[in-house]
């Protein structure tokens, strides 16, 4: 006999709601990019009371968290990267799994986005150096000349480039050594 509606209030009420904080921190920290929050939350009560229903939930904090995490991950899978942006060659949607593991793809996408957002973040000329540097290969010499600067220019806007990047990343609660996106950046000599 399925338990009445008091009774799963109750247990809603001790078992599930206090971990709502901790799960919504988790959501944060796992997926930054989510913008649905609130929708993983709500479809992962619903999974979680079907499946108390059907006698399946032993563990209730457990389930809570791989659901949500299995929630965001179809939203994410059905969410489409649209526009073209003038960071492509950062752009999440060409990323290629190295694995068979859709956690790991998506953490990379999610990675690639930040690192994107913070170079699409610099003022232009940082911008420019950046992107020269390290995504075309440009040497400082060939920096200069390209953008009629001095070498000690395109150093300082290096440096500044970086530390905005690095303050981008701290600002969204990761650290720059953290975000394999920084690997794309990686001078190709």
């Amino acid at each position: 006999m399925p338990p009445s509606n008091a009774e799963q209030s109750r247990w809603f009420a001790l078992e599930v709601q206090p971990h709502e904080p901790a799960l919504r921190a988790y959501l944060h920290a796992r997926f930054p990019f989510l913008q649905d929050c609130d929708d993983v939350i709500q479809e992962t009560y619903t999974r979680l009371l079907r499946e108390k229903d059907a006698g399946r939930v032993q563990h209730t904090r457990a389930f809570m968290f791989t659901a949500a995490r299995n929630v965001a991950l179809d939203f994410f899978r059905r969410r489409r990267t649209a526009g073209a942006d003038a960071v492509t060659h950062l752009d999440a949607a060409h990323v290629v799994a190295d694995g068979p593991d859709a956690a790991d793809t998506l953490d990379r996408r999610q990675e690639l986005e930040l690192v994107a957002a913070a170079v699409r973040a610099l003022p232009e000329r940082c911008r420019q150096v950046i992107m020269l540097r390290y995504l075309k290969g440009c040497s400082y010499k060939e920096i200069a000349a390209l953008l009629d600067i001095s070498p000690e220019t395109v150093k300082t806007q290096m440096a500044k480039g970086v530390q905005r990047c690095t303050e981008y990343f701290a600002a969204h609660g990761l650290l720059a050594g953290r975000v394999r996106g920084l690997s794309v950046l990686e001078p190709h000599e």
